[in-house]
């Protein structure tokens, strides 16, 4: 398996304890810059108010099985949470796209590390999401 950056994130936070705990806690602003070669691949996107970036968690060292998550105060299994430290170190934030120059997305909501790698982009389409009633698991009663 192959993954190559499409690009670059800019952001205010240049460590981990500098950055927001996820997007929905963020009103920073940050830039996206695509690499020229796949400008192209941004025509239309301007219409998204908000789009998905999946990035590369660039300063994520190693990680556990159990991890103790920010709203709580037992264990969890990694995968019954966002916690950075993953197996393969792949960040999904969603924020709301202010507009477009060239090459470059500036966004608000950011809560990534300055200079991680890029590697896609979606837009976020609500009605491509699942209508049914979610469950949050461990998290109900902890968020609102």
């Amino acid at each position: 398996m192959r993954v190559k950056p499409i690009g670059i994130i800019h952001s205010p936070f240049k460590c981990k304890k500098d950055a927001p705990i996820q997007p929905s806690r963020s009103d920073a602003i940050g830039e996206i810059e695509v690499f020229k070669e796949y400008q192209e691949g941004l025509e239309d996107i301007e219409g998204f108010s908000h789009i998905i970036l999946i990035y590369w968690f660039h300063k994520s060292k190693g990680y556990n099985l159990k991890v103790k998550p920010f709203l709580d105060t037992q264990l969890r299994g990694l995968f019954a949470t966002r916690a950075p430290m993953r197996p393969n170190q792949i960040g999904l934030s969603v924020v709301k796209l202010l507009r477009r120059k060239e090459n470059i997305l500036f966004v608000e909501g950011i809560d990534i590390i300055d200079g991680a790698p890029l590697l896609d982009i979606k837009p976020y389409v609500p009605d491509f999401e699942p209508g049914e009633k979610i469950k949050i698991g461990w998290l109900k009663g902890k968020i609102k």
